[in-house]
């Protein structure tokens, strides 16, 4: 979100690159309450801005959007999948990516396959029952 933010305001706003810093230790401290204690720390902790990667972000946000309905059903049809993943045998798995996704290529679009693939269209309630399961177990919720 951060991100998200501050690259629209780069692009949009045209915001000057040596206003990065201040700002992102602002809005974390905004957000999150902490101030980073160095640039390494904070606007610089990763490299996409530095080779020009804006918009990776969301991108990131979509791919967990889409990875948990897939998982779900990867779960329905192999079925002591995290045990066979636990274990390093990843074949099973291999294969029914291999099947079920890799081998249609672009032939779908991504909303397109996630109907096939479940049943359902894309929603975002998957992901938040996942996260809300995550979190729930980490932080006994």
């Amino acid at each position: 979100m951060l991100r998200f933010e501050i690259e629209k305001m780069v692009i949009n706003d045209h915001l000057p690159v040596k206003e990065l810093p201040e700002l992102w230790n602002a809005k974390m401290e905004e957000y999150l309450g902490i101030r980073p204690d160095s640039d390494a720390n904070g606007v610089l902790q990763d490299v996409h801005w530095s080779f020009g990667g804006f918009g990776y972000f969301p991108t990131y946000a979509l791919g967990n959007l889409y990875n948990v309905p897939i998982l779900n059903q990867v779960r329905k049809e192999i079925g002591d999948l995290d045990e066979k993943i636990a274990s390093g045998n990843l074949l099973e798995l291999r294969g029914w990516l291999k099947t079920r996704i890799h081998q249609l290529g672009r032939r779908k679009t991504a909303p397109q396959l996630i109907q096939d693939l479940t049943g359902a269209p894309l929603s975002a309630e998957p992901f938040m029952d996942y996260l809300e399961a995550k979190f729930s177990e980490i932080y006994n919720l």
